[in-house]
């Protein structure tokens, strides 16, 4: 009886199955990271190159931009020229630049009461005349390979017949010329030739 019993309890209480085992999470697989890719900075662009600065014979090479400009100064600027003319007889030729080209007389130069010398002006040009002391010789030529060209707003034809009507000779002109303009050329008293132009 007893066994019959323990046979039906079994039969009412089964065993309890045991629970399945739980497996562990499978590790996810872990997908690979892609590296961050930085983009690769640009290379700066090149500074144009500089030219080399070369030293004068003689002249150690300048390092920095103060020595540079005292090695190599800028350009020459000018505000005016001028040129100074010896003359045979100054007397003559100041009539020649005064009565028959139309200069202005801007200084006089005296010794002993003798002209020695005058500054000449016309526009913003000036010209220097000084009485020869024939310190080289009264045989010395004058105005050779000499040539001036003073260009003018004025009209040239009135001026060569003004030069002509004060007892200068024209040498050439007044005619015009391609890239130049219309021009009169003349020689001073010592031969000292000047071309006055005016661009057309």
């Amino acid at each position: 009886m007893a066994k019959m019993a323990k046979m039906v309890k079994k039969a009412k209480n089964p065993a309890k199955k045991a629970a399945p085992k739980r497996r562990a999470p499978a590790a996810s697989k872990k997908q690979p990271t892609k590296k961050a890719t930085t983009a690769k900075p640009k290379p700066a662009p090149r500074a144009a190159a500089k030219p080399a600065v070369v030293a004068r014979p003689g002249v150690a090479s300048a390092s920095t931009p103060a020595e540079r400009r005292r090695q190599f100064p800028e350009a020459l600027r000018l505000r005016g020229i001028s040129v100074s003319l010896t003359a045979s007889d100054l007397q003559k030729s100041l009539e020649f630049y005064v009565d028959g080209l139309g200069f202005t007389v801007k200084e006089r130069w005296e010794k002993d009461g003798k002209l020695q010398g005058v500054m000449l002006i016309a526009g913003s040009c000036e010209i220097g005349l000084s009485q020869d002391d024939w310190a080289k010789g009264r045989d010395r030529k004058k105005g050779v390979g000499f040539s001036l060209w003073c260009e003018t707003e004025q009209d040239v034809d009135a001026l060569a017949a003004r030069i002509k009507g004060a007892g200068g000779q024209l040498v050439d002109g007044p005619k015009d010329e391609a890239g130049l303009g219309r021009y009169v050329t003349v020689d001073d008293p010592d031969g000292f030739r000047i071309r006055i132009y005016r661009r057309g």
